[in-house]
């Protein structure tokens, strides 16, 4: 399975790592590829720290597991950095991708990074100014598509739309807010 990517999430419960990842693979699941979307739970409740996981491959996935070598790493909250080990198996060629209005600088060390690619933006901000509250996964769904290119743009802009609109149909507020964060933190995230 070398064409195997794996993305491992983490954030704290009501940030929406689990309905990224889910929202990531259906995406992808569109575009013919296989993929597998998954949470882990520990305790379950609001603020506690939790980790979602993708694979994705052009065959299928056999693995069963939690993902332990993501070749991407995306961070909703940057005050689970030193809490957790969030770089914990990313490889040397891989991403780590953090919600933070702070400078790249100040992770690339605190990390020890050592030849990873690290992208930021402020997705909590985006979600803020877009849906009306801190929930930073949508736009950080349009700042992974950005940094890795995994999937098309706007097919998974069209996709997102329509299970956005099947969950939130009579509030297409909702929808409207969170596509637009999508948009915004794809234009937005910047390499550091």
């Amino acid at each position: 399975m070398s064409d195997l990517t794996e993305i491992r999430w983490h954030g704290r419960g009501g940030q929406g790592a689990k309905t990224a990842a889910l929202l990531f693979g259906e995406a992808v699941l569109g575009q013919g590829k296989y993929m597998q979307a998954f949470p882990e739970y520990g305790p379950e409740r609001m603020g506690a720290p939790v980790q979602s996981f993708n694979r994705i491959s052009d065959g299928p996935i056999t693995l069963h597991c939690h993902v332990t070598e993501p070749s991407v790493v995306v961070v909703l909250d940057p005050t689970l950095i030193g809490a957790a080990d969030v770089t914990n198996g990313l490889p040397p060629d891989g991403i780590i991708i953090i919600n933070t209005d702070r400078p790249a600088s100040e992770f690339r060390r605190q990390l020890g990074l050592n030849g990873q690619k690290l992208y930021t933006v402020d997705a909590s901000r985006i979600a803020r100014e877009t849906i009306g509250r801190d929930i930073p996964n949508t736009p950080m769904l349009g700042a992974l598509v950005r940094a890795t290119k995994l999937v098309n743009y706007e097919d998974m802009i069209a996709d997102t739309r329509k299970k956005l609109e099947a969950k939130f149909g009579s509030k297409p507020g909702v929808v409207e807010g969170n596509i637009k964060a999508i948009q915004r933190a794809y234009e937005e995230v910047t390499s550091g």
